[in-house]
């Protein structure tokens, strides 16, 4: 029985070890590489190795029956044909639902599975094993992780994701490559090979790139014919309309989420307890309370309970203590920076000063970021989040406040206190047109460029060891390559967040730009949508060809981003009506008092929608409540039924100990 029928199971993980000087011919029994190739086969894995130019690599895969037994001892539960999650169970698989690619395991099941496997590999033999590796002794203890041990020692430098070539390429046509449809792309495709997280983020951007389509139609109307005297009154139902485009998008993606989880087959325990994207093997990622806490609630309840909630709270108030802290550091620190930039910027005639004042904004602000990504870091390690979603969450509100600071407070300045909207659509056209498409850029250019400086050292290293020229020594092996590129890792470390969170602040600081300012620049919906369109295809190359395959995430929802997009619609509206204030005061049309009265009309308005939308639109379609009712009862009468027939058996072996009596 294999995971997709007759097939051979694709090579999913690669184990790295520096390349010996003694040959493989010449291995002895006790050789590292030969120990874990026989470690990873008794587990029952499909081992290859390959010998590269400056390492070997061990490739593992999985069939089916090896994925099972350890879904079994992890004690996973996967979602069954009655919409009830239930512990996986070997012997009764055609009982759980298949994913989108016909498989029995999710992506991230599956590297849940080998981890497992991976780091449970320890000796179990009566007396220590001594191990060698390049004329290095190694003793093996009882009990003694095996992988442990060797990273401890360097011989086992990575275990990493491979790509699954046949699927990777059906994807770059599919996906990639494809250009017919701007925002078409196979998001159950996506999802089998990625995980969700992936997916989720992908889905979001092409439902996001739809939804622009209008308002970019929209603003370029505006933009392109003349209205005349009407171009005063065409702004305000301009405003109006984005408003409630945005709130609507904000609500329809909900119901799209929801949908898209119901189709594919994740369970309630994946993605509430996130096992998160480290090694388990390494560290745990579930901060649950500790056992002494555990321990006292269940010597004595009421006492326990008194624990919990000093517990509770505490974090509670570390959480609080924290974003007071960045807020503080925000107001104190950055604020006055950044406005000293604005300022200078405005004062300063010579567009050569102008250059070189951007220039070291630029360098300063990147590690201002740096700094505070790293403090919100080391902040959040004392707060007692559930799990490392929430604590990634708790980072990206954190982080973003950086970011919003230092990409709108310039712009606030230029708009809200110069009122200089001439200078506010230079800024709002060098920001969209250079600053998103010098990032698309860089966030390809770099890590290829960091990609091919891999692979000239590892030629230029064999080149000194042998005497050989650099064009003689080419990379036959895929593993070696995938080895050598960059991981998907995210610009403020990789401990809590991944690349995904650089990919969704870039689609956040983009809404917050053409909304907020909507009307000082209604084409920057075109812009933007452009813009996606590209992204789509950059960011599916980038993973596709550029990168390593990432570790899988299991949370299935866009998680605080979607709480900033929502903040973001409430600034819009506040800094639009603002804008249309001093733009009809400016141009000497309106009176500023019947004028400001029907603004601030409008703000209530839109404000009382925005909050008022959600009764009007559900949160999830009505298929998805009827299918989850549906699963509901089956499981219910099923349960019912077995409880029943255990009742009565129950009473008539009770009757038999009667007559007995």
């Amino acid at each position: 029985m294999k995971e997709h029928g007759n097939e051979e199971p694709a090579f999913e993980i690669g184990v790295v070890i520096p390349r010996r000087v003694v040959q493989e011919k010449d291995e002895s029994s006790s050789d590292c590489a030969r120990v874990l190739v026989e470690e990873f086969t008794k587990v029952g894995f499909v081992v290859e190795r390959v010998i590269g130019i400056a390492d070997e690599f061990i490739k593992l895969a999985a069939p089916l029956e090896t994925l099972g037994r350890a879904a079994a001892e992890l004690q996973i539960k996967k979602r069954t044909h009655i919409g009830m999650d239930l512990q996986f169970e070997v012997e009764e698989v055609e009982a759980f639902v298949k994913q989108p690619d016909g498989s029995v395991f999710s992506w991230c099941e599956r590297f849940q599975c080998y981890c497992h496997l991976i780091y449970g590999m320890v000796n179990n033999s009566k007396s220590a094993i001594t191990l060698e590796f390049d004329g290095k002794e190694i003793h093996w203890e009882i009990g003694e992780n095996l992988i442990l041990k060797l990273e401890s020692e360097n011989i086992v430098k990575q275990v990493f994701p491979l790509h699954d070539e046949k699927k990777r390429k059906k994807l770059l046509r599919s996906w990639a490559l494809q250009w017919w449809d701007f925002t078409s792309q196979p998001i159950d495709e996506i999802y089998s090979y990625y995980g969700a997280k992936i997916a989720i983020y992908f889905a979001f951007l092409g439902m996001y790139t739809r939804w622009l389509l209008f308002p970019a139609a929209f603003g370029l109307t505006l933009q392109l014919i003349d209205f005349g005297s009407l171009k005063l009154v065409m702004l305000p139902v301009f405003f109006i309309v984005v408003i409630l485009w945005a709130v609507m998008f904000s609500q329809f993606w909900k119901r799209k989420n929801s949908a898209l989880l119901a189709r594919w087959p994740i369970s309630s325990s994946e993605v509430v307890t996130d096992p998160g994207y480290k090694i388990p093997g390494r560290k745990g990622s579930s901060l649950q309370p500790p056992m002494e806490l555990i321990k006292v609630f269940e010597s004595n309840k009421v006492e326990g309970k008194k624990v919990f909630q000093r517990y509770e709270w505490f974090g509670r108030l570390m959480r609080f203590r924290n974003d007071a802290l960045i807020i503080f550091s925000i107001i104190c620190l950055q604020l006055p920076f950044e406005l000293a930039y604005a300022h200078l910027y405005e004062v300063v005639g010579s567009d050569v000063i102008k250059f070189g004042l951007t220039a070291i904004y630029l360098f300063a602000i990147q590690y201002i970021t740096k700094i505070g990504g790293k403090v919100s870091v080391k902040l959040i390690k004392s707060e007692n989040n559930e799990n490392t979603e929430k604590r990634a969450d708790s980072l990206v509100y954190k982080v973003f406040g950086l970011y919003f600071m230092q990409t709108y407070i310039g712009i606030f300045y230029h708009a809200l206190l110069h009122r200089n909207f001439s200078t506010l659509r230079k800024v709002l056209i060098q920001r969209l047109l250079l600053s998103e498409v010098f990032e698309n850029l860089l966030e390809n250019s770099i890590p290829y460029l960091k990609y091919s400086y891999k692979k000239y050292r590892v030629r230029h290293k064999k080149k000194n060891e042998k005497g050989e020229s650099t064009d003689k020594i080419q990379f036959t092996s895929r593993v070696e390559k995938e080895y050598l590129k960059p991981s998907y890792s995210a610009s403020i470390g990789e401990e809590l967040e991944d690349g995904l969170f650089d990919d969704f602040l870039e689609l956040a600081l983009q809404f917050g730009m053409i909304l907020m300012f909507a009307c000082a620049f209604p084409p920057a919906f075109a812009f933007a949508a452009v813009n996606n369109i590209m992204e789509i295809r950059t960011d599916a190359l980038k993973l596709l060809a550029i990168l390593r395959r990432p570790v899988p995430r299991a949370a299935a929802t866009v998680g605080a981003w979607l709480n900033i997009f929502q903040f973001l619609i409430l600034m819009s509206i506040c800094t639009n009506c603002a804008l249309l204030a001093w733009l009809f005061d400016e141009e000497g049309k309106w009176k500023i008092e019947p004028g400001l009265v029907a603004i601030l009309i409008i703000e209530h308005v839109l404000l009382l929608i925005k909050f008022g939308f959600s009764r009007l639109v559900p949160e999830e379609p009505a298929w998805v409540s009827a299918n989850r009712a549906k699963h509901t009862t089956q499981a219910q009468d099923m349960c019912s039924k077995k409880l029943l027939r255990t009742i009565s058996g129950g009473n008539k072996t009770f009757r038999d100990v009667k007559k007995l009596d």
